[in-house]
């Protein structure tokens, strides 16, 4: 055991346990611990690295930033920042009356929305089963998984919970107090329950329930957005404009950036003095997601697509895999046998960094650069420990 694995439990606090590598360097989608062994990352830092390891085009630009200007507060206005707000503006694609407010992760973006929906007056917000979005208390009162929220509660009142793309169940709960309901949030994709789809027309419907009622609809991008499953946004798949889109990850290719987007009535809810981060919108994460999203375009998001497919052709012809779901580059492999958990352990031996959300669950969300021969290792590796394992 390295030295910082045998330090960490004595300097860092058990949330996570004690990891089981200590890593050191990463280019493109490839990993190498203290030990020189590498890896092909699977997991992108939990869908974090977008450009993977070291790309050239964030070093250049952060190293660029920092030697300028490095933080500013909230109290003063720099490019980078107007240039990105700009940017993720038109990427939402709602028109002139949508505003962006910066943060540092998804959690926070999540929060903001959280206080968005308040500021409507109304107190309900009305969050999916098995969602996911954050630890924080505001993000953690709208996650729907019980055990995540028990051991802090009382959480902040006024959430409640609806089954996930049940539509019937959404509106019946809506329609016990319309006039109070604030916000219905949810993810286009539930990440960390299992890589879950919204059944198709979902999305739609839920916008239509929000029309009708006057509630925001929050899309919670988190995970999903820039590019990951093959459209930038994953609700621009369904054809629907939210109300409030809240996003991070990969958004700052490894540096931490949070963004919370608002359109229509809900962008002009925050006046001065009603939120604020010391480190939102810092320049040298801005100039991160900047480059970031110059390498994010139509094109590259298109191979994403293919990339996804290649993965989902070839682990769906394995017999003890019962299903591949999700889009791009965010893939869930549904074994027919619970042993998602040990193939994480014993793909670190079959040199993969995977994750597993779920006992009979593997997620997949490399980097959006792994390139030709690092799909090939990954599939070679996943298809020997599956396998092996079942």
């Amino acid at each position: 055991m390295s030295d910082t694995l045998e330090q960490w439990p004595e300097v860092l606090m058990n949330n996570y346990g004690t990891p089981p590598l200590e890593l050191v360097s990463g280019t493109g989608a490839t990993v190498t611990d203290g030990q020189g062994r590498h890896f092909i990352d699977m997991l992108a830092g939990i869908a974090v690295n977008a450009l993977g390891h070291g790309h050239p085009a964030i070093v250049e630009a952060v190293s660029e930033q920092i030697k300028q200007l490095g933080h500013t507060s909230n109290l003063f206005a720099h490019p980078q920042v107007v240039k990105l707000g700009a940017r993720l503006k038109a990427q939402l694609g709602a028109g002139e009356s949508t505003r962006v407010f910066f943060c540092n992760s998804g959690a926070e973006a999540n929060e903001a929305a959280f206080k968005l929906s308040r500021l409507t007056g109304r107190s309900r917000i009305l969050a999916a089963v098995h969602g996911f979005h954050g630890r924080t208390m505001g993000s953690l009162a709208m996650t729907g998984q019980p055990d995540k929220r028990a051991p802090f509660e009382p959480m902040p009142a006024g959430v409640e919970f609806y089954t996930y793309g049940d539509i019937d169940n959404l509106r019946a709960l809506v329609e016990q107090a319309p006039t109070d309901t604030a916000s219905i949030i949810l993810e286009p994709i539930q990440g960390e329950t299992g890589v879950i789809p919204a059944p198709e027309g979902f999305l739609q419907a839920v916008r239509g329930l929000c029309d009708e009622y006057g509630i925001l609809m929050i899309v919670d991008e988190v995970q999903t957005g820039v590019g990951r499953t093959g459209d930038f946004f994953a609700h621009q798949h369904d054809g629907v404009i939210p109300d409030v889109v809240t996003m991070a990850k990969g958004l700052g290719g490894g540096l931490p950036i949070g963004a919370c987007l608002a359109t229509g009535a809900a962008a002009g809810l925050f006046a001065p003095g009603s939120h604020g981060t010391t480190f939102g919108g810092n320049p040298v994460a801005c100039a991160a997601a900047n480059a970031v999203l110059d390498v994010v375009d139509e094109q590259f998001c298109a191979e994403v697509k293919a990339k996804g497919q290649h993965f989902i052709d070839e682990l769906s012809q394995l017999e003890q895999v019962k299903e591949v779901r999700g889009r791009g580059l965010m893939l869930g492999v549904l074994l027919h046998q619970p042993v998602a958990k040990q193939a994480v352990t014993q793909g670190l031996e079959k040199g993969l960094i995977l994750n597993a959300p779920a006992d009979d669950v593997i997620r997949l969300t490399p980097p959006l650069v792994i390139n030709d021969s690092e799909i090939a290792q990954a599939l070679q590796g996943l298809k020997s420990l599956i396998t092996e394992l079942s």
